[in-house]
């Protein structure tokens, strides 16, 4: 068994979003994402499926031409190669699952955008 808080060592990022590897399991990672209000994670995709979990605040998540308003408690899945963005409609923390072939370095990346 491995256990994580997603609230432990909170910390929001001044200049960009802050992102914290939580748990490495055998078939997933999870991944948290705190946002301060407007700040945004830029037009990104990923070769494998993922889930976003709204923890707390609300997320402007655009994927295509759409955006959806999620809000805490929401969860959405994307298959594998769909573009997507978000931005924080207000401060906010977003867990995302990844699969265990993906890689934290990726998402980190997305930031430099």
């Amino acid at each position: 068994m491995k256990k994580f808080n997603i609230y432990e060592n909170l910390e929001y990022g001044e200049e960009k979003v802050k992102i914290t590897p939580m748990y490495d399991g055998d078939s997933s990672k999870e991944i948290r994402i705190v946002f301060k209000k407007d700040q945004i994670m830029k037009d990104h995709k990923t070769n494998f499926p993922i889930s976003v979990q709204i923890v707390e605040g609300e997320i402007a998540f655009g994927v295509g031409e759409m955006v959806y308003h999620l809000v805490k408690g929401d969860v959405v899945s994307l298959e594998a190669n769909v573009v997507h963005n978000l931005k924080a409609d207000m401060d906010s923390i977003v867990r995302l699952t990844l699969s265990k072939f993906d890689t934290v370095a990726r998402v980190q990346g997305v930031l430099k955008l």
